[in-house]
């Protein structure tokens, strides 16, 4: 026997799929590999497949046993009390519950003898239900995600909407555009668009949470005698001391001074020093004279590890 597909994998959904998502693609693919539809010869097998997989994925309980323990779960799910309408023949045939499918059988018989399950003729027509939700994902750059902006979004009908980018956003969150989805069955209301927002990288910065990181690059002198620089902030910039004797890898904070989210919370900035050394052959002989003096004067740095 042929091992079975992973429900995931049949509608074509990621694990971490929303409902809507998984709802919308289950619309998709059943109009697609139904019988009295498709041609295909292996489209009645396909239809089936479709519906076990949205069977166990749109319900709550059936999909975390699913996740958990795979097929086997999700048929301990069905078969439990209150696991559902899912169940099993004394043939071992699955019994799927016909109004998970009512609204897509309405659209596909509304011109020829209404659905087989809504007992209404063509003339009553669909019931008014929400069009699916419609997936998109956008970039933006490192300075709009921090400070938040607006970008424009192009419609399958080729019109763009705006969307607003809340300051502080993170790579890889959701936001959604209502309304703007596909229309709804018999005069429904439309669906959403569901934005993932990515985040493009900055030459300099780097965000821990709401916090605000930079390298700070140092030469060793100045790492041994302190010294002061200029470093740019998300706006302006602000004059730092770096301590005598500071190593690469410490950390100079600037409270206040992070990226300010769209509830107001704000992280901190930090410059994180790194010393950088030329190579030994680019100095000159006074240079490599100085070093043999300095390296006379230097504490051992590894000293009590042995």
């Amino acid at each position: 026997m042929a091992a079975q597909r992973d429900y995931y994998d049949v509608l074509d959904v990621s694990r971490t799929a929303t409902d809507d998502e998984i709802r919308s693609a289950f619309r998709t693919l059943a109009r697609k590999f139904h019988p009295d539809v498709c041609k295909e010869d292996d489209a009645e097998k396909r239809f089936a497949e479709v519906q076990e997989a949205y069977e166990v994925l749109s319900d709550k309980d059936k999909r975390q046993a699913y996740d958990r323990f795979g097929h086997a779960g999700a048929g301990a799910a069905a078969g439990a009390p209150g696991g559902g309408g899912w169940n099993y023949s004394s043939t071992g045939g699955q019994q799927v519950d016909p109004s998970a499918f009512q609204d897509i059988f309405e659209e596909m018989f509304s011109g020829g003898g209404g659905s087989p399950f809504s007992g209404r003729g063509a003339s009553a027509g669909p019931s008014p239900r929400r069009g699916a939700d419609i997936a998109k994902s956008i970039t933006v750059t490192f300075m709009t995600a921090a400070q938040g902006g607006e970008e424009q979004i192009r419609l399958d009908d080729g019109t763009t909407v705006s969307l607003r980018i809340p300051a502080g956003i993170e790579d890889g969150s959701r936001l959604r555009i209502r309304d703007k989805g596909q229309p709804g069955p018999g005069g429904g209301p439309r669906g959403d668009i569901i934005v993932t927002v990515r985040v493009g990288g900055h030459p300099h910065f780097r965000r821990e949470g709401l916090d605000l990181v930079l390298d700070l690059p140092i030469t060793a002198v100045e790492a041994i005698r302190g010294t002061s620089v200029s470093v740019p902030l998300l706006s302006g910039s602000v004059e730092l001391r770096v301590p005598a004797g500071s190593s690469s890898g410490r950390k100079l904070r600037v409270p206040g001074q992070g990226i300010k989210d769209a509830s107001g919370n704000q992280g901190d900035f930090y410059a994180e020093i790194q010393i950088r050394v030329p190579e030994s052959d680019s100095l000159s002989e006074a240079a490599q004279a100085a070093l043999d003096t300095l390296a006379c004067e230097l504490p051992p740095p590894r000293e009590g590890l042995s």
